[in-house]
């Protein structure tokens, strides 16, 4: 019976795992292969365990209590490491695999690599879910706390409880909305400069490394504003003078709206880009290919958006002789 009860408690820990993550019991019922009611029968058995009524009517919709949210972190990392024991050692079956990852990145990252991702989800490990969480502009420890179960991007923390793994190093390139001005001639330091700049932050930052380079030169550049995602900022460079940036593993993005990308005629320091995760999924099979199916997009990627921006960076020199200043300015 003692048995029975231990496993009857890991269930329960399971299915209040899902049940935060969908916010449904309809939901949670379909990730759990049970009926409505089978689900509505488990999440009173947890409310009566927990002593907390766990999720809420709002409306049409459900929300967690404050303590569900407190114990979610935990709860997420008993059910991993459990998962983790009772799997086989580096083995998944990654057919019969239904997980949900959560993966915390640029919203520039899911428009260029989701497609790719969700595809590969779908041959390799159909029952998996991606879910992509944007960057907030203030920073919270996502790996730590189970709201995330993989960063990707420029890693830039130090902390003991993070596995980093870097993947190669990026680029800025910059974009501009075809016809621009900073076409019509070589792209010099001073033309660059010259330019009104346009910033992605997620925080309202008006200066970047750009901003360095160009003071060891004596220039300086007028920004502005800023922006807080990279699609948003593509949107608006199609439709002025302005100029942005882009990484250019992520520079197909900017070339589908039409804008024109180019190398930034600056001495600037490369953009590393990795993954960073919490170690509790260090040994977890299912989570090493999620890192696998990042790993192998992002380099895939980069070998076309370094093919795209060479060709890109030739357009200054094909237009120079059109019209405008054909010398530095």
């Amino acid at each position: 019976m003692r048995v029975t009860h231990s496993a009857m408690d890991l269930n329960l820990l399971t299915a209040l795992d899902v049940l935060l993550e969908e916010c449904s019991v309809s939901g949670a019922a379909e990730r759990m292969h049970l009926s409505e009611p089978a689900m509505s029968r488990t999440l009173g058995r947890i409310r009566k365990a927990v002593g907390d009524p766990i999720l809420v009517r709002a409306g049409r919709a459900m929300v967690p209590t404050p303590h569900a949210l407190a114990i979610h972190a935990e709860v997420r990392a008993v059910v991993e490491r459990a998962r983790t024991l009772f799997a086989a050692a580096g083995d998944v079956d990654l057919r019969t695999l239904s997980r949900t990852f959560t993966v915390l990145a640029h919203d520039v990252f899911a428009a260029a690599y989701g497609a790719a991702l969700f595809e590969r989800a779908r041959v390799e490990a159909p029952g998996v879910r991606l879910k992509f969480l944007a960057e907030s502009h203030v920073d919270t420890p996502a790996l730590r706390e189970g709201v995330a179960d993989l960063e990707v991007g420029v890693i830039d923390t130090r902390a003991p409880e993070v596995c980093t793994e870097h993947l190669f190093d990026d680029r800025m390139v910059a974009c501009v909305r075809p016809g621009h001005p900073l076409l019509r001639g070589p792209i010099t330091p001073a033309r660059f400069a010259a330019a009104d700049h346009l910033i992605v932050s997620r925080r309202g930052k008006l200066h970047g490394p750009i901003d360095g380079a160009l003071a060891e030169l004596g220039l300086t550049r007028r920004v502005v504003g800023t922006a807080p995602t990279f699609p948003s900022s593509l949107f608006i460079l199609t439709a002025s003078d302005l100029v942005g940036l882009v990484t250019g593993s992520v520079s197909a993005v900017a070339e589908q709206l039409g804008l024109k990308t180019f190398d930034i005629p600056l001495d600037l320091p490369p953009v590393p880009l990795g993954l960073a995760w919490h170690p509790r999924h260090d040994a977890d099979p299912g989570h090493a290919w999620l890192r696998r199916c990042m790993g192998d997009t992002l380099a895939t990627a980069l070998t076309v958006g370094t093919s795209s921006a060479a060709e890109g960076a030739s357009v200054a020199e094909q237009t120079s002789g059109a019209e405008g200043p054909s010398t530095p300015v």
